[in-house]
């Protein structure tokens, strides 16, 4: 689309924000530059007035701390309960987000936007139960101080010397519909201060002291008016774009340097950063780049990288537009990011005739009626014509040369062509040989060659021949057009040429930069990213790569190809700067050029991750467009390095929070499962000892049952960790014999005697169920704990079944109860050591290592177990799958006799 279309209508982009903005409550925020400026007495002001108008106003949560005059403000709105929490032994009130939501009202005062919930919130932050309320619709009136925003955080700090906690993002700020600005002049807000209306006495003048001086309070009142003025800009520029209002509105200065590919562009860089720091106004650098950008010579888009560097370095921003027309893309730029001022270089009079198709700098006053335009002088403006000639006289003399040789060929053949069958249109020939020209060559020998054409075809085949002289008007005329069509031929030429190198070019660094990129997403690791980093870069410069990263405070070589290890004095040292300075550094740099190797840092919106270190072959220079290439690779590679850490570290602190998962449940189990029986065989004991003579024999008995029974419940704890101990180190090894599973059920439900108390068991096992080849320990203690499971979770007099068939090659048994069941989502867990179920909101008693165990015993026999509904969805049925051996012979010689 052709930029004067583009400015005739909205943005899409500032179209679907303003859409989203609508679908959402509006937010506005009272922004100040320190505590007691007035903030939320302001807000509670703004609010009884929206009040008064009929809008339904509730206090979410506004904090008054002891201020009379706010708290006479809050009286009379509605008040919405704050929830109370307990942290840390003490009782927080928290303001109550459900109550808001089911309160819904149309305004919600919430205090404090950059506040940090207390844990068993739903969210972290305030600002995310405001953005909670944005989204259902609420209006929201809220406070907020200019030091809490996290992009000023290191810059209050140095300031005043306080590490500001608590901070939100800017985009929270950004997302405001109002933005009310709270200023208050830094005497009058420490007199509020000496008078108490900001802090207690005591906390006032230790405020005072530090926070609170009168140099701290006016750069903080800086920072809240120049935050205030972005906003507002911000939203006029949206404004703008959504309405396709045609720019500039002045109501702030901004510049923009036009950089060219001519000796002037950091100039105009320079230009435009002064401007800018003495007007205190945003800047731009823009380039735009044309067709015959390619054609340009390396150390011309050296210059003009270095140009838009440069920009950057001087704290402006730097772009790059592509479009041939240069003047209305500069004029489609400035008037979407609002310019006032536009600040360009005037080109070189010689390119301005004949190479550039006109002044630039001309066209640009002629037509940008609504910007000031700054057009500054050329360098070596006092260089004598002869000393500009010798400067800018071609250098390319192969290129001239074959443009001459293609004229030359041309005449010949249009020579034969003349002797042996005159045709009168022979000059198609040149054209011909201009247009190959064009292509081949570029636009300036093609110019050479149309001008060479002209006067060989005038001297040879031309009434009178032999002489420039041109007697009969009719070839005047041709003669001219000749000329005419000459040159726009060899400029049609050039063109295809450029743009054909253009597409090649953009061609080879796309499938570069794909194929880079799908080697790196392929990588999983951090040594296949590194060596796929080195081979892709090593590849694509023809020469050595090599990647960097930190250990042990140092920077060692983790990957190179070819392989290398160790690098030289200068080589390491130039590798030390840009991983400090985080800028390139070595060959072809401005930093310690003597180096063999360039350089480049790898960085990430984090910070640096590493250096990439690239040789040429020979030891050369990369050129600018490698050197820009393998820039965009840097970038890639930082990315994907990080990528792999972040993944490792995902991995470390899922494995730690595992690890502190297991661990919070053994303290508690050891808490109660030790603790427990301990306390009731010391009572028992204690009772006997003390109260020996006053005991009847039954309650002594009663009471030795009990020492007995915990005892054993000790035991079997203790038993449980053990073997669970066991089977992670891996040393339990079942002892395999054949046994008759009605033995093993048998020995457990005896074990289980008193555990079984009033239950029912039932045992339901085939006639033809074969016998096992286990370890009849083991399995007894798999049986016995499921039993101990089913009696913890079934009330007295229901029933527990074992039942077991054979099903081919495999024995399935089942033990079932009729307890309350397990949950879907659980029965798989449930098999996790010290995994509990939860009912009604209350933990059941149990360690949770009995199916821990039972899992690793039955899976040690080569079988499975699983967690299944039992009968009509009553209870829980454990199954239990063995593989089913051949039965040894002896029991098969028996049978058959």
């Amino acid at each position: 689309m052709a930029p004067a279309e583009r400015e005739n209508r909205p943005s899409p982009e500032a179209l679907l924000a303003e859409a989203h903005r609508e679908s959402r409550g509006k937010l506005k925020i009272f922004l100040g530059a320190a505590p007691g400026v007035g903030k939320t007495y302001a807000m509670l002001e703004a609010a009884r007035e929206r009040a008064r108008d009929g809008v339904d106003v509730a206090v979410a949560v506004v904090e008054t701390h002891g201020r009379r005059e706010t708290e006479a403000l809050v009286h009379g709105l509605d008040v919405v309960p704050k929830r109370t929490l307990e942290y840390r032994g003490r009782s927080f009130d928290e303001m109550d987000l459900d109550g808001v939501l089911a309160r819904r009202p149309a305004l919600a005062l919430v205090d404090e936007l950059a506040h940090t919930n207390i844990s068993g919130s739903r969210h972290l932050k305030r600002w995310q139960d405001v953005q909670e309320l944005l989204d259902v619709g609420i209006d929201v009136y809220t406070t907020l101080n200019v030091q809490h925003l996290e992009s000023l955080n290191d810059v209050v700090e140095r300031i005043s010397g306080v590490r500001v906690r608590e901070t939100l993002p800017d985009s929270v700020l950004q997302q405001a519909d109002e933005i009310k600005l709270i200023d208050l002049a830094p005497e009058d807000l420490l007199k509020r201060l000496e008078e108490g209306k900001v802090y207690v006495p005591e906390q006032a003048r230790r405020a005072a002291s530090a926070f609170f001086s009168r140099g701290n309070l006016t750069a903080l009142r800086e920072m809240a008016l120049r935050q205030a003025a972005e906003r507002v800009d911000a939203q006029m520029i949206s404004y703008m774009h959504a309405h396709a209002i045609q720019g500039p509105w002045p109501a702030r200065e901004r510049l923009m340097a036009c950089i060219g590919d001519d000796p002037a562009a950091e100039s105009v860089v320079r230009l435009a950063a002064r401007s800018a720091e003495r007007r205190q106004a945003p800047w731009i650098a823009v380039y735009i780049e044309t067709a015959r950008h390619l054609s340009l010579s390396e150390e011309v888009k050296d210059r003009i990288a270095r140009a838009l560097h440069l920009a950057e370095e001087l704290g402006g921003e730097a772009t790059t537009v592509q479009s041939d027309d240069v003047v209305a893309e500069v004029l489609s730029f400035a008037k979407a990011r609002n310019i006032t001022q536009i600040i360009i270089g005037r080109p070189r009079r010689h390119r301005q005739r004949w190479f550039g198709g006109g002044d630039t700098a001309k066209a640009l006053l002629a037509r940008a009626e609504a910007f000031n335009v700054t057009v500054i002088g050329r360098e070596n403006a006092s260089l004598s014509p002869i000393a500009r000639i010798r400067r800018d006289f071609p250098k390319d003399w192969l290129g001239y040369g074959l443009a001459t040789l293609a004229v030359a060929l041309a005449t010949g053949f249009s020579v034969l062509i003349d002797m042996w069958m005159p045709v009168p249109n022979i000059s198609v020939a040149y054209l011909m040989a201009v247009l190959l020209v064009a292509m081949r060559l570029g636009l300036a020998p093609s110019i050479f060659a149309s001008v060479l054409s002209f006067l060989v075809y005038s001297f040879l085949f031309t009434e009178p021949r032999l002489t420039l002289a041109i007697t009969d008007s009719h070839n005047i005329l041709t003669m001219v057009f000749f000329l005419v069509a000459a040159v726009i031929v060899s400029n049609l030429g050039s063109r295809l040429r450029e743009q054909v190198q253009a597409t090649r070019l953009s061609a080879r660094r796309t499938g570069t930069l794909y194929d880079f990129s799908r080697k790196i997403a392929a990588a999983v690791t951090q040594d296949d990213v590194l060596w796929a980093v080195v081979h892709h870069v090593a590849s694509t410069i023809h020469g050595q790569s090599l990647i960097l990263l930190p250990e042990n405070d140092r920077l060692a070589i983790k990957a190179g190809y070819p392989p290398e290890d160790t690098l030289d004095d200068k080589a390491a040292a130039a590798a030390e700067w840009a991983w400090t300075h985080g800028t390139r550094a070595g060959a072809g740099s401005a930093t310690l050029p003597t180096s063999p190797w360039l350089f480049l840092p790898l960085k990430t919106v984090r910070g640096p991750v590493g250096v990439m270190g690239v040789q040429m072959a020979g030891a050369g220079i990369p050129p600018p467009s490698e050197a820009r290439l393998l820039e965009t690779l840097a970038d890639q590679a930082a990315v994907a390095i990080e990528r792999t850490a972040l993944v490792a570290d995902i991995e470390a602190a899922r494995v730690a929070g595992e690890r502190d998962r297991l661990r919070t449940a053994l303290l508690s189990s050891l808490s109660h499962d030790l603790r427990t029986p301990l306390v009731s065989i010391m009572g028992s004991a204690s009772a006997l000892v003390n109260y020996q003579d006053t005991l009847s024999d039954d309650a002594e008995r009663e009471l030795a049952l009990t020492i007995q029974d915990e005892a054993e419940r000790l035991n079997r704890f203790v038993q449980n960790l053990l073997d669970m101990t066991k089977l992670g180190a891996g040393a339990l090894k079942p002892r395999i014999d054949w046994a008759d599973f009605r033995d093993i059920v048998g020995g457990a439900l005896e074990r289980a005697k008193r555990l079984i108390g009033q239950r029912k068991v039932r045992i339901d096992l085939s006639d033809d169920f074969p016998l096992l080849c286990v370890d009849s320990v083991l399995m007894e203690q798999v049986v016995f704990n499921l039993i101990d499971n089913a009696c913890k979770y079934t009330p007295p007099g229901s029933a527990i079944t074992v039942w077991g068939r054979p099903r081919r090659d495999k024995v399935v048994v089942e033990i079932c109860d009729q307890g309350p069941g397990i949950p879907e989502d659980d029965r798989e867990q449930v098999f996790d050591m010290f995994y509990r179920v939860k009912a009604q909101d209350t933990q059941i008693a149990g360690t949770g290592l009995g199916l821990a165990i039972c899992r690793g015993l039955v899976e040690a026999h080569g079988g499975t177990i699983a967690a299944e509904p039992g009968i009509n969805d009553c209870g829980t049925c454990i199954v239990i799958t063995l593989p089913l051996l051949v039965e040894p012979e002896l029991l098969g010689a028996e049978e058959k006799v």
